[in-house]
């Protein structure tokens, strides 16, 4: 008997020919079980099988004989396979299992369940045990996110109550059940069921709803190909073994709140028509999600993922809903496509967590990625600048839309480590188009494609990777090796590697002293340092001059007070510099290559050749002494003019008062920022160049430091930041 069925598209499939299932046939199959992979197996495959309401004859004795030979215990339990039938009417699959009550355990784990369950054999008995330890994670996880005192599925319940009286029945499926190719034209309902051997479904076709409510699964399941055409139910299940639904096709809403998938588990290509749930989901190993279409709304909010998570190449057309969730390992997002929204607002990143992103298709005028702000631009990964120009562009420009700047701006923070990273290969790493021979060879060619390569450049240069693998010297497998440590492009003149150089330097000063422009409070610790370096090297130089023949030398007192500023506020920039910096040690090395060797070079100097010229006991420095007040001191240079109003104007520093110390700070806050509270300069007579040349070198860095707070506030800044770059 041969049966056309319609198939989407319009197109007429040839189904294969099937038997029809009698009671006698059937009689005959369960005396006659035939052996697949290792396991004694009903042979139920193609055939039709009748169990609609108008058959309800066949129907009471399809489940009756089929549940007394699989409800049997033994070593080998029987198995039931489907393959390539038809299956007219709804299938209750859960009655053909061994329903056995559960009570609540008061003993320990493994006596417990013997001594309720005393119909299951020892291994069965086993993955009760781990049942209710995957129940009693279940638990705590429901009782954060909703504050229930019980899970919600009846065995859970049964094996984790405190009262003993507590009961509930669960079905056991002892065999493996094989679906492959099924068609079934009504519901199909395992909802509530144990199974202890595998489930194939392999290419299944499910015509209506589809219930495995609070199913659990002890080996691998196989839903690969599997079509749902309408709501398929796997709330509340555990999966124990590895999961495989790739290239399933969901038409209606699928539903797997609740869930947890112990093993490895497998969507990839699969096609969600309608929207997807999996809340409160956990997933304990690595999760693929990879080339999967989400047509509507897909949620995983208050999620777990334990592992790697892979989106790569997903399309989500609709919002994709991550809020709360646990990430702790990466989640790869590569070439994927979000049409709408992600929402990752409230999601937690472990230590080792983060958003890889290259090639992500994303359209913030389009679309918008949601998160906490300030700590989720830090999730977004790339590996190159090169070809994710694009998306690093359209992230800044999500979060700048809404006045997330802090996210924005640690994304433009992102792609200029990378742009550093690039010009540091073009800078240290050899060129294949100018490298000689020697060099080739100690990279890691060998002679013969060493002297290909040259042989190849002196008819046209290399421009890409490419070119260079064309050459039949040179494999895959050589070039992976040696990638890393050389670069394809136009050779460099001395003069353009020259201004790379510049570049290079430029680019590192404003990643480590500023973030590029995005932490205000990491420009502070930098300039606090100075501040207090300066303000300190400015106090030696001035009361501590000589010791013979009569000593210039500052009181104990102001030494204490002067040592416990320079300490506090030291301290203090060191706090906000090792709390906003990438890499503190690299910012504190390239600050003090900047402001300790001159300095310190220039006063050893001082130092030795002594000093001897007239107002020796009286300060270098001066103080406007018309104003005492707060100044912003824009035009202000360090020495006083020569004119003579001016010196009536400008006072030397009193040596004899309690708080001369802080005149020293407050000179260098001058130079460097340009803001104080006296107008402090240095007298035009009787000054040794080099104390003016230190007081020069501190005012040329504060022009460079002024600048780059004002261009750190411009881009920290919400509304300033938004002129700038929405304009």
């Amino acid at each position: 008997m041969v049966f056309f069925l319609a198939v989407p598209g319009g197109a007429i499939a040839s189904e294969p020919e099937r038997s029809i299932l009698t009671v006698e046939l059937l009689q005959e199959r369960l005396q006659n079980p035939i052996i697949r992979e290792g396991n004694l197996t009903v042979d139920l495959r193609e055939m039709v099988i009748d169990l609609r309401p108008e058959n309800g004859i066949f129907g009471e004795y399809f489940y009756q004989l089929l549940r007394k030979e699989l409800q049997k215990s033994g070593s080998k339990p029987l198995g039931l396979d489907l393959s390539n039938s038809l299956v007219w009417g709804d299938f209750l699959g859960s009655d053909l299992g061994l329903r056995t009550p559960l009570y609540a355990p008061v003993l320990s784990d493994q006596e417990s369940v013997s001594a309720y369950a005393p119909i299951l054999t020892s291994g069965e008995q086993e993955q009760l045990v781990k049942l209710r330890f995957v129940c009693s994670q279940s638990l705590a996880i429901a009782k954060r996110s909703e504050g229930i005192a019980l899970p919600k599925s009846k065995d859970c319940r049964a094996l984790l109550a405190s009262e003993p009286t507590a009961s509930s029945e669960i079905t056991i499926f002892r065999g493996s059940l094989t679906l492959m190719k099924t068609r079934f034209t009504g519901e199909v309902n395992f909802g509530n069921t144990f199974f202890f051997q595998p489930v194939n479904a392999e290419n299944a076709i499910f015509l209506q709803a589809t219930n495995w409510n609070g199913t659990r699964f002890s080996r691998s399941v196989r839903f690969s190909g599997a079509s749902f055409s309408q709501l398929i139910n796997f709330q509340t299940s555990v999966f124990f073994d590895d999961v495989n639904f790739q290239k399933a096709q969901f038409q209606e809403m699928a539903d797997f709140q609740d869930s947890t998938f112990i093993k490895t588990t497998k969507f990839n290509q699969a096609s969600f028509k309608q929207s997807a749930k999996f809340m409160r989901t956990q997933w304990q190993e690595n999760v693929d999600f990879s080339s999967v279409r989400f047509a509507q709304p897909v949620q995983f909010t208050q999620g777990n993922f334990h592992q790697y998570v892979v989106f790569t190449e997903a399309i989500f057309e609709q919002a994709a809903i991550f809020r709360d969730v646990i990430f702790n390992q990466a989640v790869n997002l590569r070439g994927a496509s979000i049409f709408n929204q992600a929402d990752f607002s409230d999601a937690r990143f472990a230590k080792e967590a983060f958003l890889n992103v290259p090639g992500l298709t994303f359209n913030s005028n389009q679309g918008k990625i949601l998160g906490n702000p300030g700590e989720i631009g830090q999730m977004f990964r790339v590996p190159t600048s090169q070809g994710n120009q694009n998306v690093l562009r359209n992230l800044g420009q999500n979060f700048r839309q809404q006045q997330q700047i802090a996210d924005a701006n640690q994304l433009e923070y992102t792609k200029q480590k990378l742009r550093l990273k690039e010009l540091s290969h073009v800078l240290m790493d050899r060129n294949i188009n100018n490298a000689t021979r020697k060099t080739l060879i100690n990279l890691g060619f060998s002679a013969s494609q060493a002297e290909a390569i040259a042989l190849r450049r002196l008819t046209e240069p290399f421009r890409n990777s490419s070119d260079l693998l064309s050459l039949a010297d040179i494999d895959l497998n050589t070039y992976n090796q040696i990638s890393d440590r050389l670069i394809i492009a136009e050779p460099l003149t001395l003069g353009g590697w020259l201004l790379q150089a510049a570049r290079w330097l430029a680019l590192s000063l404003l990643l480590l002293l500023s973030g590029y422009g995005t932490s205000f409070w990491l420009v502070f610790g930098v300039g606090g340092v100075a501040i207090a370096f300066f303000g300190w090297l400015f106090w030696l130089i001035d009361r501590y001059r000589r010791l013979h023949p009569s000593p210039i030398i500052p009181t104990s007192y102001e030494t204490i007070w002067i040592f416990t500023g320079f300490t506090f506020l030291t301290l203090f920039s060191l706090l906000a510099i090792f709390h906003n910096a990438e890499y503190p040690w690299l910012t504190l090395g390239c600050l003090a290559i900047i402001i300790i060797p001159l300095p310190v070079t220039l006063i050893i100097q001082l130092y030795q050749q002594g000093r001897y010229h007239d107002l020796m006991d009286v300060s270098y420095f001066t103080e406007d002494g018309t104003f005492r007040q707060l100044r912003l001191l824009i035009g202000r240079l360090p020495v006083i003019p020569r004119n003579e109003t001016f010196r009536e104007r400008y006072m030397p520093l009193l040596w004899n008062r309690r708080w001369n110390w802080l005149n020293y700070y407050d000179f260098s806050l001058n130079n460097l920022v340009r803001l104080g509270f006296n107008d402090i300069r240095l007298r035009d007579e009787h000054l040794p160049g080099i104390i003016a040349t230190l007081a020069w070198y501190q005012w040329s860095l504060g022009v460079l430091y002024i600048t780059l707070v004002l261009w750190t506030l411009s881009r920290t800044i919400p509304g300033l930041n938004l002129l700038i770059y929405l304009k």
